[in-house]
């Protein structure tokens, strides 16, 4: 099963299909991620909490 390489979480693979560079099998960050999250093509610190 893939997994979130920042925090851990359970991606699916279509999340993974969509969101990893080509050459990944995993995502760098995800919508469970409350420090990161993506920037276009890249990823960056949150600038404020994103928990609930």
């Amino acid at each position: 099963m893939p997994e979130c390489l920042n925090c851990g979480s359970f991606v699916t693979e279509a999340y993974v299909r969509v969101f990893a560079p080509t050459e990944m099998e995993s995502v760098r960050v995800c919508p469970n991620c409350e420090d990161k999250l993506r920037d276009g093509a890249s990823i960056r610190q949150a600038r404020s909490s994103r928990g609930n």
